[in-house]
């Protein structure tokens, strides 16, 4: 409840700077809902047939009959589990972009952030009833196997682009590579560096929101001391100075022994914390 409240505070303080500048219409909000209907519409597609099954089960004895039926189980079991995937992924991403809609909706129509609960998660549970969408963290692979061809070099031209300094170009790989792959491994990290771009570029706003989304991507992994204490400081610079104090206090009280939990307390002092 701790965390979830700090979350929402965050959330609410940095739309409240963003109001003013952002410049999306309500038009462009409901556009975005029609297409994520079209997009389930075509998920949907995905259960109906397309022709009479015609599994090859042949055989001469009845031990070749066992094998055909034995692989023809392991490719339907590969498939299935490939599609499981697929929707889990869809639905997760649909889950993220209807809850964010959800908000500016909300922000642009004039009423109560402070009434938002949690969005729901599409298509409910197996029992058809609706549970809260739970943030899904996912862990760099080892093997290069595990990532989407071209995922690590994007990532890692991003990165290089930050350390070169040329911090409009990295602003733009990160983006595109948060687009382009949902689900990342390494989203969180993304978001992170993307929002210390922005912070060198003098955007503040957009810094915040990056370091948001790289802390509630992740808010239990080895980036998350980090994206919290960035937030907080953002927050501060931005004038939040009360919704700074208690995103920076948060640090501490989550990640004591992590070295941005003693940054946090320096810049609570500077912030004149009580």
């Amino acid at each position: 409840m701790r965390l979830a409240g700090l979350v929402v505070a965050a959330v609410v303080a940095v739309a409240g700077v963003a109001q003013a500048q952002d410049q999306q219409t309500l038009a462009d909000i409901r556009q975005e809902l029609t297409v994520l209907h079209v997009e389930l519409q075509r998920l949907k597609r995905e259960f109906s047939t397309t022709g009479s099954p015609s599994p090859n089960l042949s055989g001469d004895s009845v031990l070749e009959r066992v094998d055909a039926i034995e692989a023809e189980l392991q490719r339907l079991t590969r498939q299935t589990e490939q599609l499981n995937q697929r929707v889990q992924s869809i639905v997760t991403d649909g889950t993220n972009r209807i809850g964010d809609l959800e908000f500016r909706l909300v922000e642009l129509e004039g009423g109560d952030l402070s009434t938002l609960g949690e969005t729901t998660t599409l298509g409910g549970d197996n029992h058809g009833t609706v549970v809260a969408a739970q943030p899904v963290t996912t862990k760099p692979e080892t093997e290069q196997g595990e990532l989407a061809v071209g995922e690590q070099a994007d990532f890692d031209a991003a990165a290089q682009a930050l350390a070169n300094g040329d911090y409009n170009t990295a602003v733009d790989l990160f983006s595109q590579f948060d687009l382009a792959y949902p689900g990342s491994p390494f989203a969180s990290e993304a978001n992170l560096r993307r929002g210390q771009a922005l912070e060198n570029l003098g955007d503040t706003r957009e810094a915040a929101r990056a370091f948001l989304a790289s802390f509630t991507g992740d808010s239990e992994g080895p980036l998350a001391p980090e994206a919290l204490f960035e937030l907080g400081a953002a927050l501060g610079r931005l004038g939040q100075i009360d919704q700074a104090c208690i995103t920076l206090g948060e640090v501490g009280v989550r990640f004591p022994a992590s070295a941005p939990a003693a940054s946090a307390t320096r810049e609570m002092a500077s912030l004149g914390c009580s």
